[in-house]
């Protein structure tokens, strides 16, 4: 049996649906997905007691999907399974967000679970590749399609964000703890945010399994809002929800959406 872990937005949804028996839904929190009913809830304080009842359902596969927030651990609310963790989970809220992933899927495998990915138990919502708008990119996008694709790259040993935004041969914004929604709200006022492409992809090593770069139409919206002039995705490494709905709007606003292979 498959447990989703979640947080929130639409990809768990997507997940579940994708499978042919529906799975265990368990939702941190305060971080509840759209469309789907938690089957358990879970807090940090309580992620042993989430283990065990893992077992107890007969669960041996473990998916973990949506957005976060990192939070805080209240010694007050720990339960007694979870005391013996709080060595690995204080450490894992201290990494970076991929440090930290890895040290929650590391707790499941210690656990004899199966850690799943999304893009494993969902394939059909692996980006393809090709340039999917009806415009292009010109060659001024394609050059800053590069440099944020290398910036990424540099970026990656301080495991930080999976996104930035260039423009006219200059880094914009880059991700971090506020995720890309922040990013593209935070953008500097300058005119070079209307040449502007947010580019995402995973992070040099990265483990996928928990955390592949993710976009949707609420960030093709965001991109818009922001006026930027396009979306560089690495092809076969980031998920697009409701691919048809993202290149529509992107259409309807004449901004490029690109899913690049490496060049």
């Amino acid at each position: 049996m498959l447990a989703l872990i979640c947080g929130t937005g639409d990809l768990p949804a997507k997940i579940a649906a994708a499978q042919n028996e529906p799975p265990l839904v368990c939702v941190l929190e305060g971080f509840e997905p759209t469309g789907l009913t938690a089957d358990l809830h879970f807090s940090l304080e309580t992620f042993g007691s989430l283990l065990i009842k893992l077992g107890q359902h007969g669960v041996t596969e473990a998916c973990a999907c949506g957005a976060i927030e990192r939070p805080q651990i209240d010694p007050s609310k720990l339960d007694e399974h979870t005391l013996p963790l709080v060595p690995l989970l204080a450490g894992a809220l201290q990494a970076g967000d991929d440090g930290a992933l890895r040290a929650v899927m590391g707790l499941f495998e210690k656990t004899g679970f199966t850690v799943r990915s999304a893009h494993e138990l969902a394939p059909e919502l692996i980006a393809q590749p090709g340039v999917l708008s009806e415009k292009w990119p010109d060659s001024q996008m394609r050059d800053d399609a590069k440099m944020g694709a290398d910036v990424l790259a540099a970026m990656a040993p301080m495991d930080v964000g999976q996104a930035c935004v260039t423009g006219g041969g200059q880094l914009l914004g880059m991700e971090t703890i506020g995720g890309t929604d922040h990013m593209i709200a935070t953008l500097p006022n300058t005119p070079l945010v209307k040449k502007g492409v947010l580019v995402k992809g995973p992070k040099t090593g990265q483990d996928t399994r928990a955390d592949m770069p993710t976009i949707g139409p609420r960030t093709v919206e965001a991109v818009i809002e922001a006026g930027l002039a396009g979306i560089v995705i690495d092809a076969g490494d980031v998920l697009m929800l409701d691919a048809d709905r993202c290149i529509e709007i992107a259409n309807a606003a004449g901004i490029v959406l690109w899913s690049r292979m490496g060049e």
